[in-house]
């Protein structure tokens, strides 16, 4: 085997275009069997096989630096660079991330998991070398979904009046997560038909000199386009096709479901997870084909994840012009909602908590000054998460909760959850963001909704004196569970509270409680700073009233287990309980 003995790019250089097709198939073998043990991105790495190798070939890692976006091609990067014993033996799958790492290489320059940034990045790169007289290459990599996020288009703005070396490589397997949508894909199409003759020509119109590789998993064709434009004193785009999923045929055939993945058996190509319980996905999309069925005026946003809210190829099918997928452009997602909301539609707009972030300054300028009636549900927002460093979870209340005109709820159960999305569907003031538990779907049949016009409004949904817990969403039943330990210690019976709003205060609760309650704790699946706790020890600053805030320090945590951050964090009934006894 070839890949045995490649240790670094030098490596690569030695091997003929035999060796290398070779090598390419070699790669592809070891990520199948990886992801189908390990889970994770699966098509884009496969379909990048030989077009990683024939950069690494051509160009002089790590002096020639090359910037991959949102490391969807990083798996095949990290095998040439060193790295490639955490994609052979299976002992050490996890000695590297599946995102670009400069803490794991000197050939990474930055934490990449977010798209559409590698050209930005890359020209802060060319420019630097170029202030401090430099000579090597810059090389971003960005695939053809990533092109439609705004920075991505801004980057290439800015680089079509680069005055030095600048190489962007548009991996086009015309695929996103899903399909793409926008209006530049059918130039991309144009361009693919034509073998990059066509006259019109969105890169050429940027002022970006333009290379076509029509078989972009073919080792000579790249080699010479690379070599074509290596040491190029101006900014080129090498717009190179290749086919995702490539060497696995169920990846070929189904891009969308196998662009990431969670373990799957080779074979057969069915997961190993197989997940046959209720899920907010399933919930989620249920509720709103029905509401789309009875009111055309409904629609459903997404920026390039449609199965965030369940709406698989099937559901949009159903959906129709109801279902919109703007493509990985969170900021114009947020500011349609609002306008289709100022005249007349119900948007209700599904995003993850690591990307609603992407898209802050329209929240807050866009749709909140104008105070607009758009649903937002936000989408794992929790410590329970997806937990590596560029898709945390645990900053949206902290970030959300702050923006003045915005009503930020968190449900503690499902019944509660559609409880609030109808509210939010039908009410015409305010602009209603609903946090989806994170801890799996809790039913509770003896749930009784509450006037939520009413706002600021929290639950009380056990009486009880000297201890007051306030459980915020996902961490409601650690609320319940710490009162019945608190019980079962100390023989008090504490008062348990459900929030309901994470953006304001009950003062008059808060105020009724401190007559006969000594400590009030608070518990929110987020990290403290900024967060609600802090809003209710801020109400109780002047009082006698022990507050103590529990949540999740202000860290940037990877490949986390969330047993041990809740236990570091002192999120568990016993260490809570521990923490009060001397106030109790």
């Amino acid at each position: 085997m070839y890949i045995e003995k490649i240790n670094s790019p030098q490596d690569v250089k030695a091997l003929n275009t035999e060796e290398m097709k070779q090598l390419a198939q070699e790669m592809r073998t070891v990520l199948i069997k990886k992801l189908s043990i390990h889970g994770g991105h699966f098509g884009p790495n496969l379909g990048m096989a030989e077009a990683i190798i024939a950069l690494h070939y051509v160009f002089n890692s790590p002096v020639d630096k090359f910037v991959f976006d949102v490391s969807h091609q990083s798996y095949c990067h990290k095998i040439l660079t060193g790295r490639k014993d955490a994609f052979i033996f299976e002992d050490k799958y996890d000695d590297v991330s599946g995102y670009a790492n400069p803490d794991e290489s000197e050939h990474d320059f930055f934490n990449i998991g977010h798209t559409s940034t590698s050209v930005s990045l890359a020209s802060g790169l060319a420019k630097a070398r170029d202030l401090n007289g430099g000579k090597e290459n810059v090389i971003a990599v960005i695939g053809d979904g990533s092109l439609s996020g705004g920075e991505a288009l801004e980057g290439l703005d800015y680089a079509g009046e680069f005055d030095g070396n600048f190489i962007i490589v548009v991996n086009d397997n015309d695929m996103s997560i899903a399909e793409n949508h926008g209006g530049l894909y059918k130039n991309l199409k144009l361009l693919r038909d034509t073998d990059g003759k066509a006259e019109c020509n969105l890169f050429k119109a940027m002022g970006l000199d333009y290379v076509f590789v029509k078989n972009g998993n073919d080792i000579e064709q790249l080699i010479s386009a690379f070599e074509s434009v290596k040491d190029i004193d101006h900014p080129v785009v090498v717009h190179i096709c290749t086919q995702k999923g490539k060497g696995y045929a169920p990846a070929e055939k189904d891009k969308e479901n196998w662009h990431w993945c969670m373990p799957f058996d080779i074979e057969t190509g069915r997961s190993k997870f197989e997940f046959d319980g209720e899920s907010y996905d399933d919930i989620t999309v249920n509720y709103l084909l029905d509401k789309m069925k009875n009111d055309k005026s409904v629609a459903v946003i997404t920026s390039g994840t449609p199965t965030v809210a369940g709406f698989t190829k099937d559901k949009r099918d159903i959906a129709g012009k109801q279902f919109i997928d703007v493509g990985i452009a969170e900021e114009h997602a947020v500011a349609l909602a609002s306008g289709m909301a100022k005249n007349g539609a119900k948007p209700v707009y599904g995003v993850y908590s690591s990307f609603i972030q992407r898209t802050y300054d329209q929240i807050s300028q866009d749709l909140c000054i104008n105070s607009n009636p758009v649903t937002i549900i936000v989408f794992a927002a929790s410590v329970f998460g997806m937990n590596d460093v560029t898709h945390l979870g645990i900053y949206d209340i902290a970030m959300l909760s702050n923006i003045p005109n915005l009503v930020y709820l968190a449900p503690t159960c499902k019944e509660e959850y559609l409880a609030m999305v109808e509210w939010s569907m039908s009410q015409r003031k305010y602009p209603v963001a609903i946090r989806v538990p994170g801890n799996g779907v809790v039913s509770n049949l003896n749930y009784k909704p509450i006037d939520f016009d009413n706002l600021n409004k929290y639950s009380v949904t056990k009486e009880g004196g000297k201890v007051a817990i306030l459980g915020l969403g996902t961490f409601y039943q650690l609320g319940e569970s710490v009162a019945d330990e608190i019980k079962k210690q100390y023989g008090i019976d504490a008062t348990v509270v459900n929030p309901v709003y994470i953006t304001g205060t009950d003062e008059d609760l808060l105020a009724e409680l401190a007559k006969t309650h000594d400590v009030v704790i608070t518990l929110e699946d987020g990290i403290l700073n900024g967060g609600f706790g802090e809003k209710i020890a801020r109400f109780y600053g002047k009082s006698d009233v022990k507050v103590f805030n529990y949540g999740l320090k202000k860290e940037f945590l990877d490949r986390y287990d969330y047993n041990e951050v809740l236990a570091e964090n002192h999120l568990t009934k016993e260490q809570i309980c521990e923490d009060i006894k001397d106030f109790i």
